[in-house]
């Protein structure tokens, strides 16, 4: 189940909820054995595909191409840039200020015509109220001085 808080956005005046995410990351090591379970794959055999999942997607996405994960989706090279008025201006690295990955969930369409994306079965999901207050009891959660590591996604 998910959880999301009540957030306040002063420019605009409005409160909208917000996803938040508990606790630490899924690790691959805990995919790996979670896949192993379902399918005739050991772990040991998951463990080493998915450690080298990210240099075979540099790799062809570094050739300009774009990457399909089937059931996933599509992972691509975009750019940060500054704009100049001139021609005489452009400085691709001067302008480029950072390379970041665009992902893009995998969509099918539904039989109403409607599309679904990958990961994301809205039906299926239950969302629950996470109060200001609620503080993070995933075991684990908090490194040796009592405080949360850094989350790169919360």
């Amino acid at each position: 189940m998910p959880f999301y808080k009540k957030a306040y956005q002063k420019k605009q005046g409005v409160y909208y909820p917000q996803a938040i995410v508990q606790g630490k990351p899924v690790e691959t090591e805990t995919i790996a054995k979670d896949l192993a379970k379902i399918s005739t794959v050991s772990n040991s055999d998951v463990q080493a595909v998915l450690g080298d999942i990210a240099g075979v997607m540099h790799t062809r996405m570094a050739q300009g191409k774009s990457v399909h994960i089937k059931g996933l989706g599509y992972f691509r090279y975009v750019l940060d840039t500054t704009g100049v008025k001139s021609l005489d201006d452009f400085d691709f690295q001067k302008q480029v200020k950072a390379v970041r990955i665009e992902f893009i969930p995998e969509r099918t369409k539904l039989s109403n015509g409607t599309y679904t994306r990958a990961l994301v079965d809205s039906d299926e999901l239950e969302w629950i109220e996470l109060s200001p207050e609620a503080k993070d009891t995933t075991p684990g959660g908090e490194d040796s001085d009592g405080d949360m590591e850094e989350n790169p996604l919360g």
